[in-house]
């Protein structure tokens, strides 16, 4: 064969897609046209998903309507309830959140609808639900009840209200929202387009989002968050970054949290969370994990002439906002459950069948032999 091989793809336009761009010469991230850094400092994430499923931004009657329909959606079963408590705590959270979504589709009589209107509809489900599921792992792991959800509260701040028990100060949920706003899209990132293999199938959403959860769930993808923080706890003090930084890349061991095979001048996204990250860092006693924070930036740009991505800047946010690590990746699923179902219909509006070949490059023909 004489095709040229593209290993993970690079650089190959596999489809055409509406949902978002990123622009290279600004290296801005654009969803529906709007840049993601104006949503995010001036719009809700509700706003961002109704925008990202719908094309447009909603008015004050949509936007009313939808958030109501979210709050209606927040409770889960006490079945699904039973089950997410049964499960051990060895359980990586992820597997958790995998195995809810399975169970949610194995339940609702309308999985096997795949127009628009019921994809929509069953991605509201999940984007109301999520969490609810995840405050639930966060508190079973700690050996404290769950809290069940509040339809007064926004999104948000309902979901801090199910993990801690309170509502925390404005800022801090505002750094929240925002972070939710700048995770909720990136085009074809790996769990995006997993979740758009599985749609050309002809299967449905929710076996969509597994396919889409289980390429989140990865170090190289949405995992890079959590791996930010446990590098923190390898490095023990900033003042042990050189050594750790020369002795992680001399043995040719990736450093989590910076470049990214998209932006190659820096993530437009980072420098609003990371303005967010120093505020909760002053309200939540952080400034020792501020200096972890930049002294380690500052090396990797000497070094390695690489600047953070969003992941590193979240993994620190979410710390001080109070989640355990390994709950970090499952927040980025509350986000990005608005991207996937915006991709899961419009790969279905046009579908192909996604099915690249390959070179194969073993053994030439060979014949078996018969044994006597």
């Amino acid at each position: 064969m004489s095709e040229n091989v593209h290993r993970g793809l690079v650089g190959v336009v596999a489809d055409t897609t509406e949902i978002s761009d990123v622009d290279p010469d600004h290296n801005l991230l654009l969803y529906r046209g709007y840049p993601a850094p104006e949503l995010a400092e001036h719009r809700s994430f509700l706003e961002t998903a109704f925008l990202l499923w719908t094309g447009e931004l909603p008015d004050a009657d949509e936007l009313a309507a939808f958030t109501a329909r979210e709050r209606a959606l927040r409770h889960i079963d006490p079945a699904l309830e039973s089950m997410l408590l049964s499960l051990p705590h060895t359980s990586h959270p992820m597997d958790v959140l995998r195995t809810a979504v399975s169970r949610l589709g194995a339940t609702d009589p309308a999985t096997g609808d795949a127009s628009p209107e019921s994809s929509r509809e069953k991605g509201l489900r999940l984007l109301a639900v999520l969490p609810t599921i995840v405050a639930l792992d966060q508190r079973r792991r700690r050996g404290l009840d769950p809290i069940p959800p509040r339809d007064d509260l926004g999104r948000s701040e309902n979901f801090f209200h199910m993990a801690f028990g309170a509502v925390p100060e404005d800022d801090v949920v505002r750094a929240f929202e925002i972070s939710m706003v700048l995770f909720a899209e990136h085009s074809f990132n790996a769990s995006t387009f997993a979740a758009r293999v599985a749609t050309s199938t002809r299967s449905d959403l929710y076996s969509a989002v597994v396919a889409g959860t289980s390429a989140l769930k990865g170090a190289l993808h949405g995992g890079a968050n959590q791996a930010v923080m446990e590098q923190f706890a390898e490095i023990g003090d900033p003042d042990a970054v050189d050594d750790w930084l020369t002795a992680r890349l001399e043995a040719g061991d990736k450093v989590m949290g910076f470049g990214h095979r998209v932006y190659k001048r820096g993530d437009s996204r980072v420098p609003l969370l990371h303005a967010q990250l120093r505020r909760v860092a002053e309200l939540r006693g952080g400034r020792d994990l501020m200096a972890f924070y930049e002294v380690l930036a500052g090396a990797m740009l000497r070094d390695k002439g690489l600047r953070p991505n969003l992941d590193y800047a979240a993994g620190p946010l979410y710390h001080l906002m109070g989640f355990d690590t390994p709950m970090f990746t499952p927040l980025f699923v509350l986000a990005r459950i608005a991207g996937w179902t915006a991709h899961v219909v419009e790969q279905a509006s046009e579908n192909v069948l996604i099915r690249p070949i390959a070179r194969y490059e073993g053994k030439a023909r060979r014949e078996v032999s018969a044994v006597h």
